[in-house]
């Protein structure tokens, strides 16, 4: 069985996130297979499993949630063309080609203040070394062959 996380940037150019190994985290954390780095992630946010031929996505306690097609989810089986939400990131679930077209989820980019990034990171209004910009981040992605960080998008035009 042949996965893909499809994401798309704000430009609308897609980026596919292959899924080669039984198991992938998602998270903040360094040690993640798919490192988001923004706070509203969870350091272990999600955990995708394949199982012969079935795809499981876990909620690992994250504390904004994991969320498939609109519905938040502890533990769910993926099927072609889901959307997954993890933080303000929208991935759309590709399986031995199905769906066979992909329709961008296009959203804005909205760079988080410092008060909002200190509120959601629990911080003090000091804007800590491993928070990122999301437009920095994007911006890095577009021009790196690294498929492990990914930007973040603004979620209120997630899925629209």
């Amino acid at each position: 069985m042949q996965v893909n996380l499809v994401m798309f940037s704000e430009s609308g150019s897609r980026r596919d996130f292959p899924v080669n190994v039984a198991t992938i985290r998602i998270g903040r954390k360094d040690d993640c297979d798919i490192r988001i780095p923004l706070s509203e992630v969870s350091r272990h946010h999600a955990q995708l499993d394949v199982r012969g031929t079935e795809l499981a996505l876990k909620d690992l306690g994250s504390a904004n949630g994991t969320f498939v097609n609109n519905k938040r989810i502890k533990q769910v089986v993926l099927h072609p063309g889901d959307h997954v939400v993890i933080g303000p990131v929208v991935f759309t679930v590709q399986v031995d080609g199905k769906p066979d077209e992909i329709r961008g989820v296009r959203t804005k980019l909205r760079p988080m203040s410092a008060v909002a990034q200190a509120q959601a990171s629990g911080d003090s209004g000091i804007k800590r070394e491993d928070e990122i910009d999301p437009i920095s981040a994007l911006e890095a992605l577009a021009s790196s062959a690294d498929q492990t960080a990914i930007d973040a998008f603004d979620d209120e035009d997630i899925l629209s």
